[in-house]
């Protein structure tokens, strides 16, 4: 997103301790990434104008929160940039995450840059929220979170426009909220792709744990195939991940050795029968969630430049 995209105001627009030690680390749930039913131009300016009147304004100034999340952005994204370096070549690194690597400089300039534009003092001057998700946060930060959401981070002149002109039907802005609007879409951008990444690590830790298994089930079946009952029974006793993310690679990896180890897959499948869910519905939600995140990442990247 550069400078003359938007001109503001608006108006001018080993295997157990390696389990153990993956098991102890696993990413802790993070906020998914912005993204919501895409709206076209007149849907963005009806929810703009509900946004409005649902908003809830301090009277008083508050603490300058951005500045911290913006912090907390960086040292994520810095982790996993450093992580994605360092993937062993025999392991799959998703698209979303060959472009935010691509593209780690990009974001660097951008947090940067950001950080310059938000001056600590100018941005306590503005209006905040007291309610709902956003509560102490800018208005005007929230707005285009709401507006990132629903276009999936892909930012025009058109939607933006529109989006804050229907706002203002409802409730006007300031001045300074006017003129924030760049500043605050670069920071809601660098906040995507930060939960993008906060996902794609806890997907990645999962796949990393289904290697661990497969490989001691290979290892078991090359030396006492008899025994691969006891490393299932040991599946059966931790505490798996059964996310998409793990069942998608194990099982791919099961595809391509030897059958016998098919006992493993067996139980998986029962196991997921349990939940009411099957192998090949995980499997296709990884690809889905998989394809959401590379288009978020474009996107938000795109949008940034």
């Amino acid at each position: 997103m550069s400078n003359k995209s938007y001109q503001m105001p608006i108006q001018s627009l080993h295997f157990e301790n390696s389990w153990r030690r993956r098991r102890s680390v696993r990413p802790r749930a993070s906020e998914p990434p912005l993204r919501a039913e895409l709206f076209g131009v007149e849907q963005l300016a009806r929810h703009a104008a509900a946004l409005a009147a649902k908003h809830e304004i301090a009277t008083t100034p508050g603490s300058n929160r951005l500045l911290a999340r913006l912090a907390h952005n960086e040292e994520v994204l810095r982790a996993f940039n450093h992580a994605t370096l360092g993937v062993d070549e025999s392991r799959r690194v998703t698209p979303a995450a060959e472009w935010l690597l691509d593209n780690f400089y990009l974001i660097e300039e951008q947090i940067q840059m950001a950080r310059r534009h938000l001056p600590r003092e100018y941005s306590r001057e503005l209006p905040r929220l007291t309610s709902g998700p956003s509560a102490g946060l800018l208005r005007v930060y929230d707005i285009v979170l709401e507006l990132i959401s629903h276009v999936d981070a892909e930012i025009d002149a058109e939607s933006l426009t529109a989006f804050v002109a229907a706002y203002q039907t409802a409730s006007a802005l300031k001045l300074g909220e006017l003129w924030a609007i760049p500043i605050m879409l670069r920071l809601g951008l660098i906040e995507n792709l930060q939960r993008v990444a906060t996902g794609l690590t806890k997907a990645r830790h999962d796949r990393n744990l289904a290697n661990v298994w497969v490989d001691r089930l290979q290892a078991m079946a090359e030396k006492n195939p008899s025994h691969l009952v006891i490393v299932v029974a040991d599946m059966a006793r931790a505490d798996l991940p059964l996310s998409s993310s793990f069942v998608a690679e194990f099982c791919q990896r099961l595809s391509h050795l030897n059958p016998v180890l098919h006992l493993a897959r067996g139980w998986l499948e029962q196991r997921l029968a349990e939940q009411g869910l099957s192998i090949e519905q995980l499997v296709h939600q990884e690809s889905q969630s998989q394809a959401s995140d590379q288009v978020s990442v474009s996107h938000s990247i795109a949008s940034l430049r």
